[in-house]
């Protein structure tokens, strides 16, 4: 097949896929993310609970059951997905309120039913059925009792605490359904009688760090985590449970909170919410009925055994102990002599129905389900029937992040990002048209062809769209353009050779072929790395980057160059002018880098000085992603004014005086940071800045993160980095060995500290967007070197004599532009997300531009003259110095010299060696003098030293001028070995087979 043939079917194909990308672009809708779109996302840290272990079933059971819980309460397109071992992200959209977002999906909802009457326990530990001083039966009139608030019997939780803990162990007898919960813990205050802790602790040690992690309640322990002043420690022992009484609600149906009323009640469940299906909210609608919302729900095989048992031990012990009261009609009997049970939801009950045993004397059977009515709004009734639907949680879930972003912000932010997304496309293509011309309109043509791919498979996929995920849409435009500017200058050095256009373009597609790969391999394992280790934000960010170079490579690769190869010999190629090849040298021609290598260490020296003392001296501004805390951003209204003092004079009534208030986005908004706030906390600013300023919810963004998720992110990020140099320190000791892996590292190491130094000087934020930005800079720094070392391992090939810093020089000298350019494509986006992206996006984007500066400073100026350094201290490459300054009056040229070292046309070179007319002569065979000859003219040898025996002498050389002595005086060197010369990946260039009938090797 013809090269022409191969390029025009490639274009029919990618043509063909264009088409039906633009189709999935317009029939396909995008998935945007809560940034985007607005929503609440929380992050939970999973635990065990009794009987229970963490592992990848109980972790999956947890997400089938939160997702079902979701599913029924309506959140459309809401996600859960586990995170590294022990967390679990929830992402949902359209809801505007995180503690509502916590009570519909986070609620640990351990359900048990009890017998209350058989269970709760007075004074003394008492359980008597029979006596209301117990049970509360009817002392708050006909009918009172159970769990609610109402009932007499009720105690505070300090004094129930304090009961509970006087009590001996208690376990439930074999057959039966055990305990749910071990030795509970509490921290009570005998002096203000209140505890802590609402929700026990299973162990010490977690009350002191949820202590300790409490910027209010720290100060209750001393150093050694032993309480202070009036308060202690207090376990309440296994078989008992300390459960708040359930809510009301009045004649407005409004909710009437339980508050501090509290019971103890013996811990032998009759019934657990893993034994009920089907459960649904209704209405209770039969004969003499008051049509109210309830819950029905049928029942488990065994839950069916269990239920009847229970509920007949109710009814018969309700008939038992019925003593008729005059007065009384058979109503208001039965439910003064009715007996309860109550449903308990971890640490509360939600209601206590009664058991009527004139309509059930047997108890209820079970076979066509059952239902509990009682004091319930329809919403009430809805949720716990989903509670009960969804069944028990196999884990504990706590929330150690948590994220509210406003509809109204959510927009804000995604316009702000195609604006920087427009913008960093528009100036790239006008660069690319402006310095290669028509090389440039196809490469911006390229790049439209990989922008619509791109958004195809976002759509396709389909991938979430965020914040960082356009970030890293932008910056990938940016990959695919430094493949066709490494392309293009390649071309551009085959023409200023002398070269066709049509020959330019295959051999700079062939020379740059490897420099590419190895960048945008470099580029793909970073980005994979931090898929793998990053939270939400990041890890959408790495795979938009890791997609964007596969796609870059087949453009700039594969479509580019199927473009030039068919215009390659049309009139618009003609002239090298057009394609943006110039034939003046550059202004850095000649000049010794090398030897101002030391001034630039001295630099770089500086700045890092600089830098530490900064970073020692001011410390980084790490974010709330690594320091916990709650950071709140709302928008001012149209017209209205805001100023600093004007929030903390709002926020001083609600105990957040003290909060770090700034004005961002010229005074549009406004930025509050305090210490973790729990959602209710979070409801009490919100509400305050609206009573004050007039910010409504819906213009409110929240995130909070704990101590527990902020450990984790700073965990994740040394993670990711060590990975990181490890996996690019082999991958680049594979490639060029071992001698030009350390001068890459320390370039990466250069780079990362230098912006570490510009992050403490100008005091902005480090957030994990910035992790995923230095892992980019370590990306597109080792890019740059890469060119540079690609271009040293070409020229020690054509400079076989040459010493290794002039090679180096004239590498560098050669590339340098490229370098620049390349950084530049890069620095165009970088600097539009920095000026357009939105404050959300400017710390990553600084971070992105102080590295790309550094990484094309330190890949020439760093990388290259360590590099010299080493390899010069090499024996032979040592001995080549000596004799080159011994050549030229005890001074090395900075640049090779044509007199001293000849240069050697590879391309020329393959050709003779391949066109060789006579039969290759047998293993240990003399040569002929004419070959010879041409070895010798091909490695730059003097002729003087070049004589073997039996072959006549060239004319004699002048003497050369006596060397000088290091040691001893100065011998020729030995040959270099293939090792020295060349890098260890380059194929053995072998002489093609002769002509059939010759005689072979």
């Amino acid at each position: 097949m013809t090269d022409r043939r191969r390029q025009s079917i490639i274009l029919v194909f990618v043509a063909l896929l264009v088409i039906a990308s633009v189709v999935v672009l317009v029939t396909k809708p995008t998935k945007k993310g809560l940034d985007l779109q607005g929503g609440v996302q929380l992050v939970y840290q999973v635990s065990a609970i009794k009987g229970a272990t963490v592992d990848d079933d109980a972790i999956q059971r947890t997400i089938d059951v939160m997702q079902d819980r979701i599913n029924q309460f309506g959140v459309g397109e809401a996600e859960i997905q586990r995170s590294g071992d022990d967390q679990i992200v929830v992402s949902l959209p359209s809801i505007s309120n995180t503690e509502e977002a916590q009570r519909r999906v986070g609620t640990t909802a351990q359900l048990a039913f009890y017998d209350w009457e058989d269970n709760v326990v007075g004074a003394g530990g008492r359980i008597d059925p029979t006596d209301p001083q117990v049970t509360g039966a009817n002392l708050g009139g006909a009918g009172a009792g159970g769990a609610e608030i109402n009932n007499q019997v009720a105690l505070t939780q300090y004094g129930a605490v304090l009961r509970a803990s006087k009590l001996k162990a208690q376990t439930n007898p074999p057959g039966t359904i055990q305990t749910q919960t071990r030795t509970q813990y509490y921290l009570v205050n005998d002096e203000k009688k209140t505890v802590y802790n609402p929700v026990p602790a299973e162990r010490i040690s977690d009350l002191q760090a949820d202590i300790r992690n409490d910027p209010i309640a720290r100060s209750f322990l001393n150093a050694q985590g032993q309480p202070v002043g009036k308060r202690r420690f207090v376990a309440v022992p296994e078989g008992y449970r300390v459960i708040q009484a359930a809510n009301n609600i009045d004649a407005n149906g409004k909710i009437i909170p339980a508050g501090n009323r509290w019971f103890i009640i013996r811990d032998r469940p009759g019934l657990l919410g893993k034994d009920i299906k089907n459960a649904a909210q209704g209405v209770d609608s039969g004969l003499g009925r008051s049509n109210q919302p309830n819950v029905s729900f049928d029942f488990t095989s065994a839950g069916r055994k269990l239920w009847k048992k229970v509920t007949r031990a109710i009814s018969e012990r309700g008939a038992e102990n019925c003593v008729p009261t005059r007065g009384l009609n058979r109503t208001d009997q039965a439910a003064a002599c009715n007996q309860h049970f109550t449903i308990v939801l971890d640490q509360q009950a939600i209601s206590s129905p009664t058991i009527d045993f004139q309509e059930y004397p047997e108890g209820i059977g079970g076979n066509s389900g059952s239902q509990i009515s009682g004091a319930f709004t329809y919403d009430q009734a809805k949720s716990l029937a989903n509670l009960l639907k969804s069944g028990s949680l196999p884990l504990r879930l706590d929330v150690i992040s948590s994220q509210q972003v406003s509809a109204t912000l959510g927009q804000e932010a995604l316009d702000q990002a195609l604006v920087a997304g427009l913008v960093g496309f528009g100036i790239v293509a006008i660069f690319l048209i402006g310095y290669y011309r028509v090389l440039g309109l196809i490469a911006v043509g390229g790049l439209a062809v990989y922008t619509i791919f791109f958004l195809a498979i976002v759509k396709l996929v389909p991938i979430v769209l965020t914040l960082p995920g356009i970030a890293g849409l932008i910056l990938t435009i940016a990959v695919a353009a430094d493949a066709n500017i490494v392309i293009f200058e390649r071309v551009k050095d085959e023409m200023q050779d002398g070269r066709s256009v049509p020959r330019a373009i295959k051999d700079g597609y062939r020379k740059g072929l490897s420099a590419i790969i190895d960048g945008n391999v470099i580029t793909f394992l970073v980005a994979f790395v931090l898929f793998l280790v990053a939270t939400a934000g990041p890890k959408g960010f790495a795979f938009n980057l890791g997609i964007g170079v596969l796609i870059s490579m087949f453009t700039a690769v594969l479509l580019t160059q199927a473009v030039l190869g068919i215009l390659g010999r049309s009139k618009l190629m003609s002239s090298p002018r057009a394609l943006g090849a110039r034939n003046r040298q550059p202004i850095w021609h000649r000049f010794d880098f090398n030897g101002a290598g030391r001034w630039f260490f001295a630099l770089s020296g500086v700045i890092l000085a600089i830098g530490a003392i900064a970073v020692g001296s001011r410390g980084m501004n790490f974010g709330i992603d690594f320091e916990s805390g709650t950071q709140i951003v709302a928008t001012v209204p149209e017209g209205r004014k805001a100023n600093v003092d004007q929030v903390r004079d709002a926020l001083r009534p609600i105990g957040q005086g003290d909060a770090k208030i700034q004005e961002v986005d010229g005074g549009k908004k406004l930025q509050i940071q305090t210490e973790d706030l729990t959602p209710a906390e979070q409801g009490r600013v919100n509400t305050a800045l609206q009573k004050s300023l007039g910010i409504q919810p819906k213009d409110v963004s929240t995130t909070s993160v704990g101590p527990t998720f902020g450990e984790t992110v700073a965990k994740t990020a040394v993670i990711a980095i060590i990975a990181s140099f490890i996996l690019i320190a082999f991958v680049i000791w594979f490639r060029f060995g071992l001698r030009y892996t350390v001068p890459i590292l320390i370039a990466v190491v250069h780079d990362l500290l230098i912006t570490a130094g510009i992050y403490a000087l100008t005091g902005a934020e480090v957030t994990a967007s910035t992790v995923a930005a230095l892992l980019t800079i370590i990306g597109y720094s080792l890019y740059d070197t890469i060119i540079v070392f690609d271009r040293v391992r070409e020229n020690l090939k054509r400079l076989p004599s040459a010493a290794f810093s002039q090679i180096v020089n004239r590498s560098m000298s050669e590339v340098l532009g490229r370098s620049l350019i390349t950084s530049f494509s890069v620095g165009l986006p970088t600097l539009a997300l920095f000026i357009f992206g939105g404050d959300t996006l400017k710390d990553f984007a600084l971070a992105m531009l102080v590295g790309t500066i550094s990484g094309a400073y330190s890949s020439v100026f760093i990388a290259a003259p360590v590099l010299t350094e080493w390899m010069e201290r090499v024996p032979a490459f040592k001995a080549r110095k000596a004799r080159l300054v011994a050549a030229n009056g005890g001074t090395l040229p900075p640049y090779p010299e044509k007199a001293s070292a000849k240069e050697i046309d590879l391309d020329a070179a393959k050709k003779r060696r391949a066109a060789r007319v006579t039969a290759p002569d047998e293993a240990g065979q003399p040569v002929s003098a004419a070959e010879f000859n041409q070895m010798v003219a091909d490695l730059g040898i003097d002729e003087a030293n070049a004589q073997t025996a039996g072959r006549p002498a060239p004319a004699p050389a002048p003497k050369p001028a006596p060397e000088p002595e290091v040691g001893g005086p100065v011998r020729r060197a030995k040959d270099l070995s293939p090792e020295e010369v060349t890098f260890r990946d380059d194929p053995v260039r072998r002489a093609k087979p002769g002509k059939p009938g010759k005689k072979k090797r």
